[in-house]
């Protein structure tokens, strides 16, 4: 059975990547090299469909597909030339605030709000819809990453 606890240090750990690969934006080979580490750990490319849908993607929303999901992080893809490498930003902080944790034996979905800190201290919310399996080791593994900016009635 998936635990609230392994739930939290998979969140930990996606959230440490992140400003990890920020940290490394003047250095390409490092942080392309984190990124792909943190996709083969922390998302079930090799084991299922991962069905992602990052925050800030328009033209192509939906990347079901390690490449994708490695550009919107990074950018430099020409396949998705509207990303500008998000975890390039960068973020000194990602903390999750999660609202709901459905668990599942063999699947886990956790939904609530992420909150990125920029070098500036500025804090920007971001809803999540995140699920979960887990690998052969027990490892938790993303299969499901939905986020996005909370919605806007001023417009």
């Amino acid at each position: 059975m998936i635990t609230k606890s392994q739930i939290n240090e998979a969140q930990s750990k996606w959230g440490n990547y992140v400003v990890e690969i920020g940290n490394l934006k003047n250095n390409k080979e490092a942080y392309v090299t984190s990124t792909n580490a943190m996709l083969n750990q922390l998302y079930a490319f090799d084991l299922a469909e991962v069905l992602f849908k990052p925050t800030g993607a328009s033209n192509k929303q939906f990347r079901l597909n390690f490449e994708g999901a490695k550009s919107y992080f990074i950018g430099g893809n020409p396949n998705y030339s509207e990303d500008t490498g998000f975890a390039l930003q960068p973020w000194v902080l990602v903390k999750f605030v999660n609202k709901a944790i459905s668990l599942n034996e063999n699947h886990a979905i956790a939904m609530g709000n992420y909150f990125f800190t920029n070098s500036d201290g500025q804090e920007i919310k971001v809803e999540y819809t995140f699920g979960y399996i887990q690998d052969k080791n027990g490892n938790l593994k993303i299969n499901l990453h939905h986020s996005s900016l909370p919605y806007n009635h001023e417009k």
